[in-house]
Formats: structure tokens, C-alpha cells, sequence
């Protein structure tokens, strides 16, 4: 399996994640549910971006498209770190549904643009190599 087909999987997890996200964030009654909720994102979706950073970014040039999501895993991170630090329930549900925003786009930018310039730039024998060490990360049995 390549890399590129890895982190897509991966993405359609978090998909439903934010589904889910979506309604039950707003409706939350305390700022400890919301802070909960935006825990269990976090530690996803750091996760995947170190995967990604890793595996995949590193071996791309640092500029352009590159550059972006680099960016853009930090936004989210630092957004998911206020939700923890906030003292308001408005602000913290209003932090999780930005973050959600934020990701959505970014895995847009990704599926779009990046994943197929690692396709061409990388090729697909270093790509299911990456794929092989994601498994190894992730603990997935291979065939």
C-alpha cells in the first residue's frame, strides 16, 4: 500500500469524526464535554500529522504546497491547545468548529494537490515503502 493510499484512509476516519464533532459540539452543556471531545481529536490528528511530516512532507521540497501544510498542522495543533486553555464554553465550541473548518481544507489541499504531486514527484516504489513504514508505525499487518 502506498502512503499517499494510507493517509486518505486515515482521512476518512477523521470524516466521520467530524461529523460527529459537527453536532455534538454545539449542543455540549459544559466546557469539560467540549474540552473532552477536542482531547480525543487532538491526540488523532497529531498523530496523523507527524505521520505525515515524517513520512511524507519531509521527503518533498519544504516550499510552495509543502509549506502550507506544514502551516497548517501547526494552526490546528495550536487551535486544539486554546480549546484546553479556554475558560469559555462559546469559545471552545467556537475553537472545535474552526479546527474542523480548518482540517477539512487542509485534507482538500492534500487529496488535490500534494498527494498527487508525491505520486509523480516520488513514484510509486518509494511510496509503498512509505506505505510499509506507516504500517509499521501505525502497528497494521501488511500483506
Amino acid at each position: 500500500m502506498k502512503i499517499t493510499e494510507a493517509l486518505l484512509g486515515e482521512h476518512g476516519v477523521f470524516y466521520a469524526q467530524f461529523d460527529h464533532l459537527e453536532q455534538a459540539v454545539p449542543s455540549a452543556q459544559t466546557l469539560a464535554q467540549v474540552q473532552a471531545q477536542a482531547s480525543l481529536l487532538a491526540a488523532g490528528l497529531a498523530s496523523h500529522a507527524r505521520i505525515e511530516n515524517e513520512l511524507l512532507f519531509d521527503k518533498l521540497e519544504r516550499s510552495g504546497p509543502v509549506a502550507v501544510m506544514y502551516q497548517e498542522h501547526d494552526q490546528i495543533e495550536g487551535d486544539l491547545g486554546q480549546v484546553q486553555e479556554s475558560g469559555d464554553l462559546a469559545q471552545a465550541q467556537r475553537l472545535v468548529l474552526h479546527v474542523i473548518q480548518v482540517a477539512l481544507d487542509h485534507f482538500t489541499k492534500e487529496e488535490e494537490v500534494l498527494f498527487p504531486m508525491a505520486e509523480q514527484t516520488l513514484g510509486p516504489e518509494t511510496l509503498t515503502q512509505l506505505g510499509a513504514q506507516w504500517a509499521q508505525q501505525r502497528r497494521v499487518k501488511l500483506r
